[in-house]
């Protein structure tokens, strides 16, 4: 997968949030995009997802040599942020079963697995709305990273993670990435510091 952005930005009424960006993410890398809190990380990210529309430019999305519409790129990527919602009234079996239908997961991965993997195993019962915030994000994590997609996006990926939960997301990182394309939007080092490129959105400034 290439997803190529050109002289693409973003602004919300009159104000420009990103102008100018010129950039090409391709699979097997990683990359890492960087700003202090208000500086835009989070609109690069979703529009890199192609939930909001730049502005100005145009982003290219390209897989094995065939030029995607955006409007099936989510076909394509899975994406997980603290502003990204569950369904609460589902329990968690209820939840991954829900999402494999429309984004199964990994070849040989079963719910089962993704449950254990979630570190949700005896919680398996319960519902969503009742779990820990910690849970909540480990769960979308985990749904977000064992999909069947060539791109994976992560806005913040540890926030609400303790020390054991940092931990347990760097492994799960290194064991599921394989070859394909990872977007992790970070302001925390510990987050992003095995990232092959850097993104600093301040750059887009103007």
């Amino acid at each position: 997968m290439i997803i190529q952005l050109n002289s693409a930005g973003k602004r919300f009424n009159f104000e420009w949030i990103l102008r100018n960006i010129n950039y090409t993410f391709h699979s097997g890398k990683s990359y890492a995009i960087l700003g202090p809190n208000g500086s835009g990380k989070s609109t690069f990210l979703q529009m890199i997802a192609g939930i909001i529309s730049p502005s100005s430019g145009e982003i290219v999305f390209q897989n094995d040599r065939e030029q995607l519409e955006s409007e099936n790129i989510f076909s394509h990527l899975t994406i997980a942020a603290p502003y990204q919602e569950l369904i609460e009234e589902f329990t968690a079996a209820e939840m991954i079963s829900f999402q494999g239908k429309f984004k199964p997961f990994l070849p040989g991965v079963s719910n089962e697995e993704v449950m254990e993997i979630a570190l949700l195993k005896n919680e398996s019962s319960k519902q969503i709305r009742n779990f820990s915030s910690g849970m909540k994000q480990r769960l979308k994590i985990t749904l977000a990273v064992l999909a069947d997609v060539p791109v994976v996006l992560l806005d913040e990926p540890t926030t609400n993670l303790d020390q054991q939960g940092f931990g347990w997301y760097l492994e799960l990182l290194k064991k599921f990435s394989g070859k394909r394309l990872i977007v992790i939007s970070s302001n925390l080092e510990r987050e992003y510091s095995f990232c092959d490129d850097v993104i600093d959105v301040t750059l887009f400034k103007s």
